[in-house]
């Protein structure tokens, strides 16, 4: 086993109960007489993580799940109530928006205090200013003080400056959830050169589809402990299915749609109708059978549809469009049964939406979804793989100039 860039062992962080001024001196009291764990409450406990070389890692988990505190607890902007963490090796971090950023300060003042902060001496420095500037991309407001930036801007200088480092691990906090959709993509490219060269990332966010597409390993913090971890797909889809499971039981959709009139019963994906999202290779077979309950015995109308994870529809089709009759099971139920033979998608996260219309196809009645994770490796880009062929061109264009 190699050695462990980032390594934690029961790591957990407990703050004491403060919500008056009695209650701050008596915490502190405790403290100074050795009670270092009464009135205190947890937000992470026995967390164990190992983190190596070249490795990318995820962290996903709900807000207040402690996934802040753990990466504080990384870069040593904490200690922790218990446990261990060890990192060996220079790190680059973007948590909070401005932190390490003095806000009197110009960006260019910035660049030079956060290089030196980074071991650099001033020639380096200089030689990398050029470099930093030209990635931030903020025009004049380089040598504006930084209190004066946007968030957008802020999380431009703070990427530009540990990308021209390159640090040996990389610490992220929804850094690509702030700024511009450009400033987005070259952060994502960025990032995928700098995990080729064989950097090291920790990577926190809310958007599975960056998870899927920048880590290998995962991580997912429920209520201040791990939840899951290994595979990336594993648990993503783990965190997924355990979001889908929460939004139907807040929407408490059963009673509600009992009344509707027509509603959805059920969807299978590949025969299961779990919920949970299905996996499969690029270029497999997706068979999605949906079941519609008809309150007065009415045809209805099926419509099925795949998204992106981000809601970037792809494609959506109904029974009347193709001119198809839904198989009546029962008086009042129907079912439609759809295949997408050699389904052409692109490796990503993407979701599977049912819909029941009136028999007009006017009228939308219920909607249920089901997670799609679609594996494989890809350097083409959009959403879908369309055949194709290259040719060898057989003939030169002519010179426009020769004489005729």
């Amino acid at each position: 086993m190699s050695a462990a860039l980032v390594e934690t062992r029961g790591l957990g962080k407990s703050y004491p109960l403060v919500f008056r001024s009695a209650d701050r001196l008596r915490a502190l009291w405790r403290l100074l007489v050795g009670h270092r764990n009464a009135d205190s409450v947890a937000v992470l406990s026995d967390v164990s993580l190992r983190v190596e070389r070249g490795q990318s890692l995820g962290l996903i988990g709900e807000n207040g799940a402690g996934k802040s505190t753990l990466l504080k607890l990384l870069t040593g902007v904490l200690t922790p109530s218990a446990g261990s963490v060890t990192v060996d090796g220079r790190v680059g971090a973007l948590l909070e928006l401005g932190a390490g950023f003095h806000p009197e300060y110009s960006g260019r003042d910035n660049i030079a205090l956060a290089a030196a902060l980074y071991g650099l001496s001033a020639e380096e420095t200089r030689a990398k200013l050029p470099e930093i500037v030209a990635f931030a991309d903020i025009g004049r407001y380089i040598d504006e003080p930084v209190k004066h930036y946007s968030s957008g801007m802020t999380v431009r200088l703070g990427f530009a400056i540990v990308a021209a480092l390159k640090p040996d691990l990389l610490i992220t906090d929804e850094v690509l959830a702030v700024g511009d959709e450009s400033f987005q993509k070259k952060c994502v490219r960025w990032m995928e050169e700098y995990l080729d060269a064989g950097g090291t990332m920790i990577l926190v966010s809310h958007s599975m589809y960056h998870v899927q597409k920048l880590c290998r390993q995962a991580v997912w913090l429920k209520a201040g402990q791990v939840a899951a971890s290994g595979d990336v797909y594993a648990v993503t889809q783990a965190y997924l299915a355990y979001q889908e499971g929460k939004s139907a039981a807040s929407a408490a959709r059963a009673p509600a749609a009992q009344n509707l009139e027509f509603h959805l019963l059920d969807l299978a994906v590949n025969g299961s109708t779990e919920d949970v999202a299905a996996q499969i290779d690029v270029g497999a077979q997706v068979r999605i059978r949906v079941r519609v309950h008809s309150r007065d015995g009415r045809m209805p109308v099926v419509i099925v549809g795949i998204a992106r994870m981000d809601g970037t529809p792809v494609y959506g089709v109904s029974t009347e469009m193709d001119g198809v009759t839904p198989h009546r099971e029962s008086q009042n139920v129907y079912a439609a049964e759809i295949v997408f033979a050699g389904l052409p998608l692109l490796p990503g996260a993407y979701v599977i939406k049912a819909h029941p219309l009136d028999s007009e196809g006017v009228r939308l009645f219920d909607t249920l979804e089901r997670g799609l994770t679609v594996r494989g490796e890809s350097r083409e880009f959009g959403l879908v793989r369309l055949t194709h062929a290259w040719h060898e061109c057989a003939d030169a264009v002519p010179d426009r100039k020769a004489a005729p």
